[in-house]
């Protein structure tokens, strides 16, 4: 037997209430700054000892036993699992293989993005943004007939490409009730979306979520935007999971709590604006406004200068420090 399955033995003969269980599951996105989780069934063990109610992962294996092996111990667990997985953006192969092990693994849907990066710092012209928003479209075009072939559930992430309007636009084209959202309460305000706004337009098409809260901080070419434990930036949280648990009692609410440097959002840049056509200055008026209300006298947390151990508690704390506030103060 290897460690790693020695590990796993005996974290299944541990008692099931590990620690103070919370209804807010785990994205594997919240340790992507050190730990980088790789295996599905170790990454459950480590949320349901942490107290999570389930995960959003990719699945490390095809395997039927290893799939079994996931889907029996969360089901033990009473966890919930969502898959990761990429657009078909060539054939179409792949995309199916993790529909297929999506309903074996029993779970709730798939969380997909159109794109990985960030839109301002991706695209250098007009153009190249319009040759994403086609192959896009048509990597949606090739998912959706599999989709309602398998009858598996997609969550396209809004991951910092599409605002609130042009993702309303693309259901709207695309309209199945087999493709919706994956809320990402946060990276909207990167394209100067309003978060509350963005939830409202939002959350009726919403079969995922990425909860996070966000600190912001005035920077020479813009603002700074950085993921921060939940309570302790500006977002109205309650409101907003309370408009998504309105619109679609189902919803399971999944953390990404990324522990890393703030991001630069550079919207006083000639760059920035490349890729938005007939975006209006209100938008960055008020964008701006809000920063400047919200800002913190103390300076947005960095993980610079911290060594790799110093830099794996601080994530596991912050995650951990979630969970506590989602039981706590939300109801999750």
């Amino acid at each position: 037997m290897t460690r790693r399955e020695m590990m796993a033995a005996m974290a299944a003969a541990l008692p099931l209430a590990a620690a103070p269980r919370s209804k807010m599951g785990i994205a594997t996105t919240s340790y992507m700054t050190v730990w980088r989780p790789r295996d599905t069934y170790e990454f459950l063990e480590h949320c349901h000892s942490i107290g999570a109610g389930g995960i959003q992962s990719s699945l490390t294996s095809m395997e039927p036993a290893y799939i079994s092996k996931v889907r029996s111990r969360a089901e033990q667990l009473g966890m919930y699992i969502e898959l990761m997985g990429p657009l078909p953006r060539a054939g179409t192969e792949q995309f199916e293989a993790v529909l297929r092990a999506s309903k074996e693994v029993g779970a709730i849907c798939v969380r997909s993005a159109c794109l990985g990066g960030r839109r301002y710092e991706t695209f250098n012209s007009l153009a190249d943004w319009k040759k994403f928003v086609a192959d896009s479209h048509a990597a949606i075009e090739r998912a959706l007939p599999l989709l309602e072939k398998h009858k598996v559930k997609m969550a396209l992430e809004n991951h910092k490409d599409w605002t609130t309007e042009e993702f309303l636009k693309l259901l709207a084209k695309f309209k199945s009730e087999y493709l919706g959202v994956c809320l990402d309460t946060g990276n909207n305000v990167a394209l100067l979306d309003d978060p509350l706004e963005m939830t409202e337009a939002l959350a009726p098409y919403t079969f995922s979520t990425h909860i996070k809260d966000m600190g912001v901080a005035l920077y020479k070419d813009g603002f700074l935007l950085s993921e921060v434990p939940l309570g302790e930036g500006f977002l109205d949280l309650k409101k907003i999971v309370a408009v998504v648990q309105k619109a679609q009692p189902q919803v399971k609410m999944s953390l990404e709590m990324i522990t890393r440097n703030p991001l630069q959002v550079p919207c006083l840049t000639e760059k920035y604006w490349l890729t938005f056509e007939g975006r209006e200055g209100k938008h960055l008026a008020r964008t701006l406004a809000m920063v400047r209300e919200k800002e913190k006298s103390q300076p947005l947390p960095s993980i610079d200068g911290l060594d790799k151990e110093a830099q794996q508690r601080w994530e596991a704390d912050n995650v951990k420090q979630c969970l506590n506030y989602a039981r706590q103060h939300l109801g999750l």
